[in-house]
C-alpha cells in the first residue's frame, strides 16, 4: 500500500492523499481521510458513511454517520467518483 511520505507527482486517488475525501461508491457514499492508496482498495482515516447529503453547497452533511473504527478500506472496484467535497 502506498503511504504518505512525501508528495511527488501523482494523479487519480494517489493525489488525495492526506485529504478528506469523498467516494460515491455502487451502494453508498463515503467520506474520511485518504491514508493509503494501492491496487484494489483504500485506506481512509476517520470515516463516515453519508447517508443523506442535503444541499451540496451546505458546508456538512445532513446525514453522516461515524464508522466505528479508526481506518476503513473500501475496494477500489466499488468506488463510481471521488473528490474534495466537504
Amino acid at each position: 500500500m502506498k503511504m504518505i511520505i512525501e508528495n511527488t507527482e501523482a494523479e487519480g486517488l494517489e493525489s488525495l492523499l492526506g485529504e478528506t475525501i469523498t467516494l460515491f461508491c455502487m451502494c453508498y457514499f463515503y467520506t474520511g481521510k485518504l491514508v493509503g492508496v494501492n491496487r484494489s482498495c483504500i485506506k481512509l482515516e476517520d470515516p463516515y458513511i453519508v447517508y443523506e447529503t442535503g444541499d451540496f453547497s451546505e458546508k456538512g452533511w445532513k446525514d453522516a454517520q461515524k464508522l466505528p473504527h479508526k481506518y476503513f478500506y473500501i475496494t477500489t472496484n466499488t468506488i463510481e467518483s471521488f473528490g474534495l467535497m466537504k
